[in-house]
């Protein structure tokens, strides 16, 4: 066995502390996904959405980073803690970083709870400046994939959201047992190969929002397949008969609204190149 297979014995899930704050890497993680997201987003913007203009990019970010951890939270709260009710009515605690006097951080988070949150917040900022939130969308599909490749790793860097056991060579140690890194394993699928797809299909790209369809439904493909390899959550376990998880129950509602919302916008399109 390699160093590389007990790395979590060795590794300090916390970067530094700064007085009685322990800053950890996950949390650095999730900040390099959020900066990292939108320095894509202005790179693609330059080269194939030039009209949206740089104040404004930053300013929809603005709208879209709260909008997804507001919805990262609560979400996690609503579809995985088995205590939501206890956060309703008590909501000054959903994002309290203290556990019995103790900064923990915040912990818990859902990438689906953040899409609902991020939806939201497209809506909104639309609306309020009059802009084509599908324009925005099809931005953002080809921006965030890289970026929430920074979110996996620091799951795996937190040692959380563990693989199932496994005797594969390149396993990981977690409390004596081998288990699949399955948070790579995400990031590989969910985060490069989607993203490699998409800017290969983007030159095939036929009308406005087609590409934030495509990334709904790849990335809802890639995480229901990662998912066999990753440990179901355990205050909830397996759905439906110990058959599928949480989260790719989720996934699957967002490939077919993904499809359905691929189909309506493809014909809206239609209807609007005849008018024309």
């Amino acid at each position: 066995m390699s160093s590389w297979n007990y790395i979590y014995t060795h590794f300090n899930p916390v970067a530094f502390n700064l007085g009685p704050l322990a800053v950890h890497w996950y949390g650095i993680m999730y900040a390099l996904a959020l900066i990292s997201a939108l320095y894509i987003a202005k790179f693609f913007s330059k080269r194939y959405f030039k009209s949206i203009l740089p104040k404004t990019l930053d300013s929809y970010f603005l709208w879209v980073e709260i909008g997804v951890i507001l919805g990262a939270r609560i979400g996690y709260i609503i579809f995985y803690d088995p205590n939501a009710l206890y956060y309703f009515t008590n909501p000054w605690q959903i994002f309290n970083p203290f556990a019995n006097g103790v900064f923990v951080g915040i912990r818990g988070m859902s990438f689906h709870g953040a899409l609902i949150g991020f939806l939201i917040a497209t809506w909104g900022f639309s609306k309020k400046h009059k802009k084509n939130p599908w324009l925005f969308l099809d931005l953002v599909a080809l921006s965030v994939p890289l970026a929430y490749v920074f979110g996996r790793v620091g799951n795996f860097l937190n040692q959380e959201l563990v693989g199932k056991a496994t005797e594969v060579p390149w396993g990981i140690y977690v409390a004596g047992i081998l288990r699949h890194p399955s948070q790579l394993y995400e990031a590989f699928l969910e985060g490069i190969i989607v993203f490699i797809i998409l800017l290969f299909y983007r030159k095939k790209q036929r009308f406005t929002g087609e590409l934030i369809a495509m990334y709904g439904l790849l990335y809802s493909l890639a995480r229901f397949v990662a998912e066999f390899w990753r440990e179901p959550d355990y205050q909830i376990g397996y759905l439906f008969k110990e058959w599928i998880s949480m989260g790719q129950f989720l996934s699957f509602f967002v490939a077919i609204s993904s499809i359905l919302l691929y189909f309506y916008l493809y014909k809206k399109s239609q209807k609007e190149h005849k008018r024309v």
